[in-house]
């Protein structure tokens, strides 16, 4: 079935003859889905999609709650061969107007309540058509659906081909869309499969985002892979998660999942003795966090490493030393080297530039050959930004990031979309945005401002000026008020000596 699309094919195989199979069970309202539903409405979503003139290679964006339905629009976008593009639920319509203008999408499919606030942001983007859809799988996108012809067969899609690309935060400039082909999403959720042992008496928890690489190609792919199921949580809360452990397998989290969970009462080597997984990404986990966790529940969290760009390059192995502070090994087929700033070969056990090649590699920015070719290297290797050492067993720590990206919670902020809103406030000379140590979301966002002589502004003023322009992940924790800001003899504020002043908030 669906021969001919790389990744439609393989996500499609393992539930084959076994349609009547669950795939998802909703923690929330109790429906249960099985992969005959799943792929049904799949197909009639695609054939929506073709009749409003979607073509091979056509973007379809969607700004929507997680569902049931959410899955089977980007497994229907796939079907028709266009290119899926997830945006966060928490951007604001001056974000999304970006990103739509762009990515120039064919369709943008939105939550019904915003649909006042994004139509406009869309026509002026050039967006043709924009359809609703909320958390229950209910809009305008389920009517066209479900009056459409379900699409009689996958469109063709080489390995090459487009399947999604997902925007990426830098330091500088505009988020940047990195473009992944059906060759990049499926080579890396085979390894991980294979890797982390996933079979169709799985369940996993999944109450992770599907906006994100983690909750969308991995936790999704490797489960569809594998044709096992998920309890699909629209939101992270400790309570309904610690209960799900009495007949869940596996859970994929962020390290917050596992800081918050540790404050809950029940968790025990007995509540968590049917789990045999607990995978935790997108953000480095502390070492205390690793050892609490053992110590109270009898299990190692399985740490692994990747990017948008890249897909995941390495994981501690399922069988094998998990060793707290590491992201493990590469995975099978993905290379990864480290590099000095001499461009050489750093010494065992000493730091440098982390840098990647194999099938889980990007095609390339959107619309930015330039940037594509700056963070490229002679041979097909990646420059991830990030900074590592390895051990002599081949572990790969990360010590910190070339770039002054701030992660929290999993997600993605670059400081510069914050410092030119500040900046841009009357009475401030200028500021700069870094991150700081949170225990529960591993960075949290602190701004230094420097204000003019005489000038009244404070914090509460500033965040009440920006909040309604960021989503609420970036808006910043503290603000430190400070006469001037630290920077080198090239006149580059030097961020690092801000986070050892201010680390502590």
């Amino acid at each position: 079935m669906y021969h001919g699309n790389t990744l439609a094919t393989a996500l499609r195989a393992a539930s084959v003859g076994r349609e009547d199979h669950v795939f998802a069970t909703d923690q929330d309202t109790g429906a249960v889905t099985s992969y005959a539903k799943l792929w049904d409405e799949a197909e009639r979503i695609a054939g929506a999609l073709v009749a409003l003139g979607v073509q091979p290679g056509d973007r379809v964006a969607v700004q929507i709650e997680k569902s049931t339905s959410a899955i089977a629009l980007y497994l229907g976008t796939i079907l028709c061969g266009a290119v899926h593009l997830p945006l966060n639920t928490a951007y604001m319509p001056a974000e999304v107007s970006y990103f739509l203008t762009d990515a120039a999408p064919v369709v943008f499919v939105c939550d019904p309540a915003r649909l006042d606030s994004l139509q406009k942001v869309a026509t002026e983007a050039g967006t043709k058509t924009v359809l609703t859809l909320d958390a229950q799988g209910k809009g305008t996108l389920t009517d066209a659906a479900l009056a459409a012809q379900p699409i009689a067969s996958a469109v063709t899609r080489g390995p090459e081909d487009l399947a999604a690309f997902l925007y990426t935060s830098g330091t500088t400039g505009r988020s940047k869309g990195a473009m992944l082909t059906h060759g990049n999403l499926i080579s890396n959720a085979i390894s991980l499969r294979d890797l982390w042992q996933f079979t169709k008496d799985d369940i996993l928890i999944h109450a992770l985002p599907i906006f994100h690489t983690h909750g969308l190609f991995v936790a999704l792919n490797v489960t569809l892979l594998a044709g096992s199921q998920i309890l699909l949580h629209r939101a992270f809360k400790p309570e309904k998660i610690l209960a799900n452990f009495a007949h869940a397998t596996a859970m994929m989290g962020v390290p917050t999942f596992y800081t918050r969970l540790l404050d809950q009462p029940g968790l025990t080597p007995a509540a968590t003795a049917n789990m045999r997984l607990f995978v935790s990404g997108s953000a480095p986990m502390l070492t205390d966090t690793h050892e609490r966790w053992t110590a109270l529940t009898g299990h190692h969290v399985l740490e692994r490493y990747g990017m948008t760009e890249t897909n995941m390059i390495t994981s501690n192995p399922y069988t094998g030393a998990r060793k707290p502070g590491t992201v493990g090994l590469p995975l099978p087929g993905v290379e990864v080297r480290l590099v000095d700033g001499a461009g050489n070969t750093p010494a065992v056990g000493d730091v440098g530039g982390i840098e990647v090649r194999g099938p889980n590699l990007f095609k390339g920015y959107w619309n930015m050959p330039e940037k594509t070719a700056e963070d490229m290297r002679p041979g097909g290797w990646f420059a991830t930004g990030d900074i590592g050492q390895m051990d002599s067993d081949g572990y790969l720590s990360i010590v910190g990031r070339s770039k002054d990206l701030i992660i929290a919670g999993g997600y993605n902020i670059y400081p510069k979309e914050i410092e030119v809103l500040i900046d841009g406030l009357d009475g401030v000379v200028e500021s700069a945005a870094f991150g700081v140590p949170h225990a529960d979301f591993g960075e949290s966002v602190a701004v230094a401002v420097v204000l003019e002589k005489n000038a009244v502004l404070d914090a509460d003023q500033i965040l009440a000026a920006i909040g309604p322009e960021l989503a609420k992940f970036k808006h910043p924790r503290h603000i430190h008020f400070v006469e001037s800001l630290p920077r080198n003899t090239m006149g580059k504020v030097q961020k690092n000596q801000l986070r050892d002043t201010f680390a502590k908030g």
